[in-house]
């Protein structure tokens, strides 16, 4: 099914809601995958049953911190190399093309490809959300193998990661080098067989995005309050609605770390809290408890356009709204848990859902 240009604006309106305030501002890849299309080019979707078992999909993604990727502009050409580097390696071409990711810019990191590469995207991703780390996927989750993994970037720089004894190195290693090269590059991942994907990938989150696109925009249209519409397509809950007062962020080590404090208005007035961040918001905390965490997605909004705000794009003064979607199901099971829970990312607290009855 040929995927439409009028899908693109709403595909990067959902991405940037999923991103939990990482994968990158969408904004530039929405603009150049725009451009691809004045120019004739054309992506096509699949479903994921329509993979054959043994089919090949290359699985990519940019890297690094998204700080950096409003400084360092996205060329399609180099997430296109990004896999052409991987077929050269293992000696085989790719049936399709899908995202690490479905969270910001990085769900359209294999539109881009595709419509470079001419091969179609698959409706799924590894994540239903966005996260900072190779081990926080649905294939590592899964145990798959975690190797090769091939990296370019905008000054030629071409690298491939031939093996490694886990994803926790995977991701030790390939940032160093995304570090190294500038803190952004674009990657091609462990190549994935239509079945693997089929088992362990999280399937129709690019449809998933793109209606949600669609009831913001139409919110917006019809002058309704968007954030409502996501949360009734959804299930999601409004935590919080305030204003931003301090943020701090530093990039570092290949990633955007810092926290947002928020002030509260309205019916929140005289309360605060803070979310903090690796590339993306991984807990809210009020008063120093908890009240939302990892995997549960926690989405900052603008209180008005519903719009995303992402950690590198939070500043004092936004009104905001945080609400949680629920997450999927796979990173809710025991193993899931470990590889994104809370205590994955160094917080002494185990997992509490939002939606927990």
């Amino acid at each position: 099914m040929e995927f439409p240009a009028s899908s693109i604006e709403a595909l990067s309106i959902g991405a940037w809601i999923l991103g939990t305030g990482g994968g990158g501002s969408p904004y530039l890849a929405e603009l150049n995958l725009k451009r691809l299309y004045e120019q004739g080019k054309r992506c096509q979707i699949i479903q994921p049953h329509e993979l054959d078992d043994e089919d090949m999909v290359a699985i990519v993604s940019q890297m690094g911190a998204p700080l950096v990727g409003q400084e360092r502009l996205v060329d399609p050409s180099y997430l296109a190399r990004a896999v052409q580097v991987m077929e050269e390696y293992i000696g085989q071409r790719f049936s399709a093309i899908m995202a690490v990711e479905i969270g910001g810019g990085n769900a359209l990191s294999p539109f881009l490809g595709a419509a470079l590469l001419d091969i179609p995207v698959v409706d799924a991703d590894t994540m239903g959300r966005a996260y900072p780390e190779a081990q926080n996927t649905s294939f590592a989750i899964a145990d798959l193998k975690m190797y090769p993994l091939s990296l370019v970037d905008c000054r030629e720089n071409e690298a491939i990661v031939s093996k490694v004894p886990s994803w926790v190195w995977m991701e030790r290693i390939s940032r160093k080098i995304t570090t190294e090269v500038g803190s952004v590059a674009s990657t091609c991942k462990a190549p994935r067989t239509g079945a693997e994907v089929k088992q362990w990938g999280i399937l129709h989150t690019v449809s998933k995005a793109i209606r949600i696109g669609e009831v913001v925009l139409e919110a917006r249209r019809i002058h309704e309050n968007p954030i409502d519409a996501i949360l009734d397509l959804e299930g999601g809950k409004t935590l919080f609605v305030g204003k931003v007062v301090d943020v701090d962020r530093v990039a570092t080590g290949g990633f955007l770390r810092g926290k947002a404090r928020i002030s509260g208005l309205g019916g929140s007035q005289g309360e605060s809290v803070v979310l903090e961040f690796q590339n993306e918001w991984l807990v809210a905390l009020r008063d120093g408890d908890p009240i939302a965490m990892s995997p549960d997605l926690i989405c900052l909004l603008d209180t008005d356009s519903g719009e995303a705000i992402g950690t590198e794009t939070v500043r004092y003064g936004q009104r905001v709204t945080v609400i949680a979607l629920p997450s999927p199901k796979v990173l809710r099971t025991e193993r899931g848990l470990q590889n994104v829970g809370p205590r994955a990312f160094g917080y002494d607290f185990d997992y509490r859902s939002v939606f927990a009855e």
